[in-house]
């Protein structure tokens, strides 16, 4: 079969394939445990399941605008005053089929072939496939100093004349990191001076452990101009539990929104309105359920420190939000994919290489489950890389993993 030349460069999803993988062994009755999931566990706000329920009860469930409904664009413009501190109009806004679908087409909107996007590494798996499909290059950027924390000379050193973007996410995934004000200060100034587009990835944005600091891009671009060349990306997925309602929106100049509005118009349409209901009870809901999963988030985290720090070799840096904490393995295993597909396959726990993310040796653990999970989870970790470690917990796990081999 013949098939394009991007096409063929395109790597499959890790994230994805690893859900996949999971379903595949639960649905055999496998005792698996999923530390790899960038999924909470908590439900769907109720204001936003009503908001549903209320349209398909209608049974007017139509067409929807390609930039979409006017309700939903409202509740994003409140959205935006309230944690950006800007006031921006309906042309400023789109929604999108996920928070994915407003950063492809924005990335569509203004690259060509052979542009560039740099963008801090480790990164989220998609970025670097995105671009590529565009024909464009991404140019990830590892710190010098080893650290999951961006210098603005790291962002430098790398830019060239085919420099169209640059792509933070903060927190990130998979680190959990949050860039600092005086980076993120730094890089608007020199995106301004450079004239390159600025995309601020901020699914994770109210997700973020007490005592750190989340820092407003709107602190230092300071307007949303027709002349502004940043792009805010958000969605519900994330901090309301609704990854699978598919509902992202993006906030840029009106220029740039009209012409996502045409991309996204000829590839999609608009989203669908019935989730887009959903999203505008999310917002406009109570919105206790949000800091109730930051909190548990955060809880789990430290769990996952504790017991990670029962590991010879491991390094583990504390995240500072997000669902994620981006684990060095390299002591016991330096090919992230082996150790993964030995870690499912011998222990049952589906965890995502760090290959993936830009950063070999790691794993992405996730701190989205139960602790339950948590535990048994790095306790089955822990017995399957140093099998000599005494663990009262795991001598009926020893049994079950020789009647599976």
């Amino acid at each position: 079969m013949s098939i394009s030349l991007i096409a063929k460069d395109i790597k499959e999803s890790a994230t994805l394939l690893i859900n996949e993988k999971a379903a595949i062994l639960r649905a055999k009755g496998e005792p698996l445990i999923h530390l790899g999931g960038g999924e909470p566990k908590s439900k769907a706000p109720l204001s936003a399941i009503l908001a549903a329920n209320a349209i398909i009860n209608s049974g007017e469930v139509r067409y929807a605008p390609a930039d979409g409904i006017p309700e939903l664009k409202a509740a994003i413009i409140r959205y935006t005053e309230d944690y950006y501190k800007i006031k921006v109009a309906p042309e400023n806004v789109i929604a999108s089929s996920g928070a994915k679908q407003a950063l492809m087409i924005a990335l569509m909107a203004v690259l060509n072939p052979q542009d560039e996007v740099i963008f801090p590494a480790p990164y989220w798996v998609s970025y670097s496939e995105m671009v590529k499909m565009i024909g464009a290059v991404p140019v990830p950027v590892l710190p010098e100093d080893g650290s999951f924390y961006p210098r603005i000379e790291d962002i430098e050193r790398y830019i060239t004349s085919y420099t169209k973007v640059i792509m933070l996410n903060s927190p990130n995934n998979p680190t959990g990191a949050v860039y600092s004000r005086q980076f993120i200060k730094d890089v608007v100034e020199l995106t301004q001076k450079r004239g390159i587009y600025l995309i601020m990835d901020d699914i994770y944005h109210r997700l973020v452990f007490d005592g750190v600091e989340w820092v407003n891009v709107f602190d230092y671009a300071k307007e949303l101009t027709d002349n502004t060349k940043v792009v805010i990306i958000n969605g519900v997925s994330k901090q309301y539990a609704m990854t699978g309602f598919r509902i992202g929106w993006a906030v840029a100049n009106k220029k740039l929104i009209e012409v996502m509005r045409i991309l996204q118009g000829h590839q999609t349409s608009g989203p669908s309105v019935v989730m887009q209901k959903a999203a505008v009870g999310a917002l406009n809901g109570p919105q206790s359920q949000v800091d109730a999963l930051r909190v548990s988030l955060q809880n789990n985290c430290q769990v996952m420190m504790e017991r990670l720090g029962a590991f010879n070799g491991v390094r583990a840096n504390r995240p500072d939000g997000s669902f994620y904490v981006f684990v060095d393995f390299s002591y016991y295993e330096k090919d992230s994919r082996k150790l993964a597909n030995f870690l499912l396959d011998k222990v049952r726990v589906a965890t995502v290489p760090g290959v993936d993310f830009g950063l070999e040796g790691h794993l992405r653990l996730s701190t989205c489950g139960s602790i339950k999970d948590i535990t048994e989870g790095l306790e089955r970790i822990k017995w399957a890389v140093d099998p000599d470690s005494p663990n009262e917990l795991f001598i009926g796990m020893r049994k079950l993993v020789r009647d599976w081999l």
